[in-house]
């Protein structure tokens, strides 16, 4: 079997190495003429943190990040909300990684390189099209716009992102991502550990929300914290942010004013905000869940199947998930047609819910709920959401992302036998 890849980012190079560990020829075809490190801090829960555990990443990963020990919900105001351990703290066999998005993807290309070769990635070929029945793929430069040699193979699988043009291909009508009238700023900022140094935190509502954590072991052995922040603000006119650009530069003016009070016992956040070494624009965007991602022996994978919000650290993971359950369907399925099947039957249901709930605040709802609550603070949190309400908002994120402390612990291995 032969498995065509479009996409060098986190879901295709997961892909590679996945198909690669079970004996499956994969080639990788990226559409820019030079992978680099681009983006700012991600997430990796311990279910994706499981799967590149089982292709050897743990350590290296492990080694460029921080290993997040709690996550903190508070109001605008600094109170908190909820705590809850997370990672191997909270009893999971694999922790809750923070680091980079430009980190992690090199790692996962580097691997990428040494074990399947440097031959197997194709750089500079952006997909124009693709014949699902027959399993080849049409591309062109990007830099001279001239047509490139076609790719056959037994399985095409498009990662090609959020504008994914093979996605568009098979849902021609679909039109632009879906815009909630919400813009983030992002940045990095070294600057002072806050609370215990290994803490992700979220304030405010789904209207204004601040979100940090810390990414860099390098910056925690000398004392300090180089911090991935998010501060996010919701629009009730029209504006002209529209454009989806994970390095498109943002303007303090446009956002910091909105913060400026937002100086909490343990955390100063427009001083955080003022330290960044750069900040990036992005409008929140999503897509409609899809009714079918498969066609012949085409189908989507990570932001081309679901995109979805920035909401519960998931994006990532997903993508993840679905590259190592593709490629465990491929390697013990009869046919292809079988385990693609089989693949989007246990993918694109549970992504679908997923990004349906992080339309609706994911596990961050209980921020909102305080602010309807209490929108002037509050004495104490239980005042307000009673611990069986909290405890239930988490848990049940949890189960819904897959990540479910005991079912994760004891699920199957989607590594193939030897």
């Amino acid at each position: 079997m032969r498995v065509i890849i479009v996409g060098a980012g986190i879901s295709g190079l997961s892909l590679a190495l996945s198909l690669h560990a079970a004996g499956i020829e994969a080639e990788v075809y990226e559409a820019v003429p030079e992978i680099r490190p681009l983006g700012v801090g991600i997430n990796l829960l311990p279910h994706a943190m499981r799967e590149l555990t089982e292709l050897g990443l743990a350590d290296v990963v492990a080694s460029r990040g921080i290993a997040t020990g709690a996550l903190m919900y508070a109001n605008r105001f600094g109170q908190e909300i909820w705590r809850e351990p997370r990672g191997r703290a909270a009893g999971y066999h694999w922790p809750q990684i923070s680091i980079r998005r430009g980190v992690l993807q090199m790692l996962l290309l580097e691997a990428v390189k040494t074990r399947l070769g440097e031959a197997r990635i194709h750089l500079d070929h952006e997909a124009v099209s693709a014949d699902p029945e027959a399993g080849v793929v049409r591309f062109r430069s990007r830099v001279t716009g001239e047509a490139r040699p076609e790719a056959r193979g037994d399985v095409v699988v498009a990662a090609d992102g959020i504008h994914s043009a093979l996605r568009a291909q098979l849902h021609p009508g679909e039109g632009p991502p879906v815009w909630n009238r919400r813009v983030l700023w992002r940045g990095v900022t070294l600057g002072r550990p806050y609370l215990n140094g290994r803490t992700m935190v979220m304030a405010g509502h789904q209207d204004q929300k601040f979100v940090c954590y810390p990414i860099d072991p390098a910056a925690e052995a000398e004392g300090k914290a180089l911090v991935n922040w998010i501060a996010e603000l919701r629009f009730r006119d029209e504006t002209d942010w529209r454009r989806e650009d994970w390095n498109r530069p943002g303007r303090l003016e446009d956002f910091l004013p909105r913060f400026e009070a937002w100086r909490f016992a343990w955390l100063d956040v427009p001083e955080l905000i003022r330290g960044a070494e750069a900040i990036y624009e992005y409008p929140m965007v999503d897509r409609d869940p899809l009714e079918r991602w498969t066609f012949g022996r085409l189908t989507l994978m990570g932001d081309a199947a679901h995109p979805m919000y920035p909401i519960g650290s998931n994006g990532a993971s997903q993508g993840i998930l679905d590259a190592r359950t593709l490629a465990f369907e491929l390697a013990t399925r009869r046919d292809a047609d079988a385990a693609l099947a089989a693949y989007e039957a246990a993918r694109r249901p549970a992504t679908s819910r997923l990004v349906l709930a992080n339309r609706g605040n994911g596990p961050e709802q209980v921020m909102q709920l305080a602010h309807e609550r209490a929108p002037q603070g509050f004495a104490h949190v239980h005042d307000v959401l009673s611990p069986a309400e909290l405890e239930e908002v988490a848990a049940g994120y949890k189960r819904l992302a897959g990540f479910d402390r005991d079912a994760l612990n004891a699920r199957p291995s989607l590594t193939v036998p030897a």
